[in-house]
């Protein structure tokens, strides 16, 4: 759960900026492969290797991040989608990697460790809303020619975005790797990419407690929904075609979780003269 909310929250952070990444296994990959390399083959400590493995992420995400900035709507998401096949590729015939044949012997990565790294991200991210770089997220979200006429960086802006993604999901792959402690080329296929954007579009794509949601919501369906074997594929498609047609924006809209605190506050500090 705690490795699938990093990758929602990856999803998040470019989907910030009105941007669509249906590669984000692929910086996943990145992450997961070089960590490894660096702990196994040089015996590197993990925290170093995992930033450095991330770091490694965050340069391909700006790699695409730029060309990107030519794209808009479909040609987004089908030039992250050839780019995270082409990292899936490139590690299947890499030998010194394991190849096709995977790559083991990666370990360290603890529960607890996945959810400091959650916590961090979790905090880096809601006081990056809270900040003018956050502003500016919403203002491109919201009209991209306007935040280019009052002078936003438009284009820095939302590289910035796919590097923070890149970033997040290069520490996901990172962990995953040293828990799972075997990793090959199909752990981050398109179908990976497709569910990582899942746990957004259900949780709620205007707050990064969304993305927490649906990870979280999609880590345990499939545990307590076993017994329906094949059908729960079909199950998946149902609860998600109900939630986009009873709330489209998803799970979670922005300002939920507040009016929430506030109704609850309201019910234990009643005014007075209430029972």
């Amino acid at each position: 759960m705690g490795i699938n909310i990093l990758l929602g929250l990856s999803v998040y952070a470019i989907l910030a900026t009105n941007q669509l990444s249906v590669g984000n296994a692929g910086f996943m990959a990145i992450g997961a492969y070089v960590s490894s390399f660096l702990t196994v083959q040089h015996g590197w400590p993990l925290m170093p290797a995992l930033i450095l493995g991330a770091l490694v992420a965050v340069l391909a995400g700006v790699i695409i991040g730029i060309p990107s900035l030519r794209l808009s709507g479909i040609y987004v998401v089908l030039a992250t989608l050839g780019f995270g096949e082409m990292i899936r590729n490139f590690f299947n015939i890499y030998e010194p990697l394991g190849a096709a044949q995977g790559y083991r012997g990666a370990i360290g990565a603890t529960a607890g460790l996945i959810f400091f790294w959650v916590g961090v991200v979790v905090l880096f991210l809601w006081l990056l809303d809270r900040s003018r770089l956050g502003r500016a997220f919403d203002a491109i979200k919201d009209d991209q020619l306007v935040a280019r006429t009052i002078g936003l960086p438009v284009a820095k802006i939302k590289v910035s975005a796919f590097g923070i993604g890149a970033f997040i999901a290069g520490i996901a792959g990172g962990l995953y790797a040293h828990y799972i402690s075997y990793i090959e080329p199909p752990n981050f296929d398109f179908v990976h990419s497709t569910i990582i954007i899942l746990f957004v579009l259900l949780g709620g794509m205007e707050t990064l407690w969304g993305a927490v949601l649906g990870a979280a919501i999609f880590t345990i369906l499939p545990e307590v929904t076993r017994f329906m074997k094949e059908w729960r594929l079909a199950l998946y498609g149902g609860i998600l075609i109900v939630i986009m047609i009873l709330r489209p924006s998803g799970l979670l809209r922005k300002g939920d979780l507040k009016r929430m605190v506030r109704k609850m506050s309201s019910k234990f500090n009643p005014k007075k003269g209430e029972l």
